[in-house]
């Protein structure tokens, strides 16, 4: 079976701002501070955080298209793997609205097996929710590193 999630914040910023944390490492950065229930450790493995990367959760960044403002993150082993799912991506996009206002969005894909379908109920787009409020707030209360959830 194969779903697809997605949910989208307004956020009154130029898309090129919000695109300067979405875009680097600094995303992963700002919710190990903010939001350690989600993320609560990132490991470099290979790369500088510009580049796909591999993470501490063992997810490889597969895209990060500065021109479209798209990074996606796909698990290469573990979490909902062991659970039969056969794939998982999380996707970020930064839309612009307006000079300055742009979209957010998340959207997740995945594909689990038939033998393990019950187990689809698992993934919730609501973690991306608050990372998109965080960053949100982060945007337009200052980025000082003092953003709080």
């Amino acid at each position: 079976m194969f779903g697809t999630i997605s949910e989208e914040i307004e956020v009154h910023v130029p898309a090129n701002e919000a695109w300067k944390i979405y875009g680097t490492i600094q995303l992963a950065h700002i919710v190990v501070k903010e939001l350690p229930n989600i993320i609560h450790k990132v490991d470099i493995l290979e790369g500088d955080g510009g580049t796909p990367l591999l993470t501490s959760h063992k997810e490889k960044f597969v895209v990060i298209d500065d021109d479209k403002r798209v990074k996606i993150a796909q698990v290469l082993e573990g979490g909902l793997l062991d659970l039969g799912f056969t794939l998982y991506k999380v996707k970020f996009e930064v839309i612009e609205k307006g000079k300055e206002t742009c979209i957010t969005k998340s959207t997740i894909e995945y594909e689990v097996k038939e033998e393990a379908i019950a187990n689809a109920s698992f993934v919730s787009i609501q973690p991306f929710v608050a990372i998109m409020n965080l960053v949100a707030k982060y945007l337009t209360q200052g980025n000082d590193g003092q953003a709080s959830a």
